[in-house]
């Protein structure tokens, strides 16, 4: 099953968009800004880092990487792209005034156990978690492009559950910034 904002239509894709881009840890999140799905995957590097560490990989623009599970995301000036197993290219847009980076956001695209998403604001991030239903974390892998630290992407695979799954952006300092949480469907 395939979860995506084009699906809510232009008009509910921005402002679903804009509501969980722009929702801090502090204020409780409407129900639709959680439908905004972020991608990550945990790495052993990643994993193996302490949740006071930064666990950032810097790629070049137009860089693919490989995200596992026939999965490649890569960054450009304008946003995140990614391909998934059946080879249709997406996007998420950095720069069409939907991302405030003068407050902690995050966003979220989900495809079945795939997960990944834009994170960004004026804190440096230290990692994104992805939590299921059964309360399993997984540690997403997060990327970003040289000279741009208001704002990266994020991706992760979990296990199948039945269930959407929360996810959080937390400081370098272990402090929450933002929580998209979980909405059954």
């Amino acid at each position: 099953m395939k979860k995506h904002l084009l699906a809510a239509g232009a008009a509910v894709t921005a402002a679903v968009a804009a509501a969980a881009l722009a929702t801090p840890a502090a204020a409780a999140p409407s129900p639709s800004a959680a439908t905004t799905a972020t991608v990550t995957t945990t790495t052993a590097a990643a994993s193996s880092l302490s949740s006071h560490s930064s666990a950032v990989r810097t790629v070049r623009s137009g860089e693919r990487v490989d995200a596992g599970g026939g999965y490649t995301v890569w960054l450009t000036r304008q946003g995140k792209h990614w391909t998934g197993p059946d080879g249709f290219e997406q996007f998420r847009s950095v720069v069409d005034g939907n991302l405030d980076l003068t407050r902690p956001a995050l966003s979220h695209q989900g495809e079945g156990t795939f997960h990944s998403g834009i994170y960004g604001g004026p804190v440096r991030p230290g990692r994104v978690e992805v939590t299921d239903s059964e309360g399993r974390v997984t540690r997403a892998t997060l990327l970003q492009l040289p000279g741009r630290p208001d704002w990266g992407v994020w991706y992760a695979h979990t296990a199948p559950t039945g269930h959407d799954v929360s996810v959080s952006f937390y400081a370098r300092n272990g402090r929450l910034l933002v929580e998209l949480p979980a909405l059954d469907f």
